[in-house]
């Protein structure tokens, strides 16, 4: 098969970026039986992240396995608030929470080598794909804050959750790639949405350091329940958006100057 071939073979099942894969999927393939082995997968809906075992990151190759949770572009906005925050403190501690492949945690490790890193999430496969792009951090099994060492209360600088925010209900609508190829548990946020987060925010005040902040995603229809929610633990918003990849993330910390 060809690159025009692959093109047309892709575009016909509808991927977007037909063109794009096509080069990916070349130079990931063995040989010619190899090339069609994974043009027939990604036409039957896997992830292409999955076949060829990274995504592209904010200009990072993150590791990842299968059903792993592939890191979306919008997800680079948290990297580089996190990257901002942590860039002038004197200690830096940055812990990822539902962490998946550790995407977040690897921009800063490059941007930023000498901070101290925790990455938590509660999917084996995750937390695999998380130590192989984190080798320095401390990456660990569990569920949100139950892993953690004691001696880490009060010392995190920035805490990054990227905790699931999808409503049950809507699991059903999401593209294949996703429902049927990435484990629900990094999907599915309760009825609204909000189930973990709010475990997560809950939990936040006895971890970060007194002028942490706590950075989350969400969409913009769960934005005023989930900082009506934070305000009941102190926990004040700042809300940054980039229209260009449809990001959203909400910033949390005390003394910070409520929505407009």
């Amino acid at each position: 098969m060809d690159r025009q071939s692959l093109v047309d073979v892709l575009r016909r099942a509808g991927c977007v970026f037909a063109e794009d894969e096509a080069a990916i999927l070349l130079a990931a393939a063995c040989g010619p039986a190899d090339l069609e082995r994974l043009a027939a997968r990604r036409v039957a809906g896997e992830p292409l992240e999955h076949l060829v075992g990274w995504a592209e990151f904010a200009g990072l190759r993150v590791r990842v396995r299968p059903g792993v949770f592939v890191p979306r572009r919008r997800t680079e906005l948290m990297a580089r608030r996190a990257v901002e925050l942590l860039r002038d403190r004197p200690r830096r501690v940055l812990l990822e929470q539902c962490c998946g492949a550790g995407a977040v945690a690897a921009v800063v490790t490059r941007q930023l080598p000498d901070t101290e890193v925790y990455a938590v999430d509660l999917d084996p496969a995750a937390v695999a794909s998380a130590r192989l792009n984190l080798p320095a951090a401390t990456v660990l099994a569990g569920d949100l804050f139950a892993p953690l060492p004691a001696g880490l209360r009060g010392q995190v600088t920035v805490l990054a959750a990227n905790a699931p925010y999808v409503p049950s209900d809507a699991i059903a609508l999401l593209p294949p790639e996703a429902r049927d190829h990435e484990r629900r548990l990094a999907l599915d946020g309760g009825a609204d949405g909000l189930t973990t987060l709010r475990r997560v925010i809950a939990g936040a005040g006895e971890w970060l350091a007194p002028d942490g902040a706590l950075l989350v995603e969400v969409a913009r229809h769960q934005l005023d329940p989930l900082t009506e929610y934070a305000g009941k633990y102190g926990l004040n918003p700042i809300v940054h958006t980039d229209d260009e990849i449809a990001a959203l993330v909400v910033e949390l910390r005390p003394g910070a100057q409520p929505v407009p």
